[in-house]
C-alpha cells in the first residue's frame, strides 16, 4: 500500500466512524514546508470509545495490526495508540487531542487539504509550527526544528506570526522558535 493508499483507507474508515481528525507531523509539514520521506503517519483525533471501535472494526485485521485494549484505554487517557500496516510497513500514530486550551483551538483550526492526491483535514501550518516546537522541546530533537525550519522558508510572511507567538510565550517555546527562525534565515 503507497501512501495515497493509506491515507484512502484510514481517513476513509475515520469518516465512517463519524471521527473528526487531523493529519499532523512530518506528512503535514510537508504540505506546507520542504518534503521529508517518513513511513509514519500521525493523526489527531476526537473520539469517544464506540466510536474507536467502530473504526477499528473497519480495517481488516488481515491488513492491520493494532490492540482494541490499549485504543481504547488510550482513548480514555488522552493518550496515543498504534496501527501498523503488515504489507507495506506503515505505522498510524493515532493521537487523542489534548484537553489543554492550545491543542483545542489548533483542532478546531483544522483545514481542509490534500496529501498525494487524496482530501483530508490537516492541521494547519501555523498548529504544525507550534506542535514542532512542543515536539522539539520535549525530546530535544533537531529533526523537529528543522521542519519548523523548512515550512518558515516556503510559507515566509504568508504565516500569522501573531498567533504563533502567542502560543510560543504561553507553552515556553520561545528557546525553539529562535532556533528555528535562525535555520530558516529569518533572524
Amino acid at each position: 500500500m503507497n501512501s495515497a493508499e493509506i491515507f484512502r483507507k484510514i481517513t476513509g474508515a475515520l469518516d465512517q466512524a463519524q471521527i473528526p481528525y487531523m493529519v499532523v507531523g512530518s506528512f503535514a509539514s510537508n504540505v506546507y514546508g520542504t518534503g521529508r520521506a517518513t513511513q509514519d503517519i500521525d493523526l489527531v483525533v476526537s473520539a469517544t470509545p464506540e466510536q474507536i471501535r467502530s473504526f477499528l472494526s473497519l480495517l481488516p485485521t488481515t491488513k492491520f495490526y493494532f490492540e482494541l485494549n490499549t485504543a481504547l484505554d488510550a482513548c480514555r487517557r488522552k493518550d496515543m495508540f498504534n496501527i501498523l500496516d503488515m504489507e507495506m510497513g506503515w505505522k498510524i500514530d493515532v493521537i487523542f487531542e489534548k484537553p489543554s486550551a492550545y491543542h483545542r483551538q489548533a483542532f478546531q483550526r483544522r483545514t481542509a487539504a490534500e496529501i498525494e492526491l487524496v482530501p483530508l483535514f490537516a492541521a494547519t501550518a501555523e498548529d504544525i509550527i507550534v506542535s514542532k516546537l512542543e515536539w522539539a522541546k520535549m525530546g530535544e530533537s533537531s529533526r523537529q526544528i528543522e521542519d519548523v525550519a523548512g515550512i518558515l522558508r516556503v510559507r515566509g510572511e504568508s504565516v500569522d506570526r501573531p498567533y504563533i507567538e502567542k502560543w510560543v510565550k504561553e507553552l515556553g517555546l520561545a528557546m525553539q522558535w529562535d532556533r528555528a527562525r535562525r535555520l530558516a534565515g529569518l533572524e
